[in-house]
């Protein structure tokens, strides 16, 4: 369970009230987020807890930058995404963009494990693309699911090597499922193969990349070029990845 009172933490400067003032608001964490962890908390004692002063938070919460209201790709790697992706996924596509690559692979790569940034990491290729497929080329969206199968399989004949940080994340025993075992060989048999291969060879692991460090806002223009930004903002444009998008907004919504 954690609290949270009405504390601004460096967001963007705006007039807008900040929702349920003068209340202690209570967070209860996503199941997703604790189930399996052997970390306990107890939703009836929070339940019990409401009164006039507590609340389930609703909306902005003054812990975290706050969005702006029309919130563009940019906003989100400003303000919601965790550092290592953010780095992670600047990087890999600046690699792209300086070897000279299409647009298409370089946008691939901005975008291939951006639901690692601040919503669920579990296939998060699927979900990536999930989040992107309204406003990216069909290219760009089938290889950024298509990458995490592809992750775990060599391909020599193009350079890829099974990763090594993969024995240390899993083990060296470790035998991806059937399912990933299918969509790597679906992938393997698509025009779009090399698209998604290619994000796989600049996919590079935070610990090789923590020298260079990227700012957003360098990126701006290639976005433009390849993100169709809803003129509403990322989350109220009523698409079927806007809910995706407004879960990063306010993801400390009780409901």
């Amino acid at each position: 369970m954690s609290d949270n009172k009405n504390i601004d933490n460096n967001s963007p400067n705006d007039d807008r009230p900040w929702p349920q003032a003068g209340r202690t608001r209570m967070i209860a964490r996503s199941p997703l987020g604790n189930i399996g962890t052997g970390d306990e908390w107890d939703e009836d004692a929070m339940l019990a807890r409401m009164d006039d002063k507590h609340v389930f938070m609703m909306g902005d919460n003054p812990a975290l930058p706050r969005m702006p209201e029309r919130p563009t790709l940019v906003d989100f790697f400003k303000y919601r995404f965790n550092k290592i992706a953010v780095n992670h996924l600047l990087g890999a596509c600046k690699r792209a963009i300086d070897d000279g690559q299409r647009d298409e692979i370089a946008m691939a790569c901005l975008l291939h494990d951006i639901s690692n940034g601040c919503l669920i990491r579990p296939d998060h290729g699927y979900w990536s693309a999930q989040l992107v497929a309204p406003y990216v080329a069909a290219e760009v969206a089938w290889a950024v699911k298509y990458h995490q199968a592809l992750r775990y399989f060599a391909d020599p004949a193009v350079g890829y090597q099974y990763p090594p940080s993969y024995n240390r994340f899993f083990g060296p025993d470790y035998e991806p499922p059937e399912y990933i075992r299918r969509d790597a060989e679906i992938a393997r048999n698509h025009e779009w193969y090399m698209t998604a291969r290619t994000v796989t060879l600049y996919d590079h692991y935070f610990f090789a990349d923590t020298a260079m460090q990227y700012n957003p806002d360098d990126f701006t223009d290639f976005i433009n070029r390849n993100f169709r930004q809803p003129p509403e903002g990322l989350g109220f444009d009523d698409t079927p990845a806007s809910h995706m998008w407004r879960t990063m907004i306010w993801p400390n919504n009780f409901l």
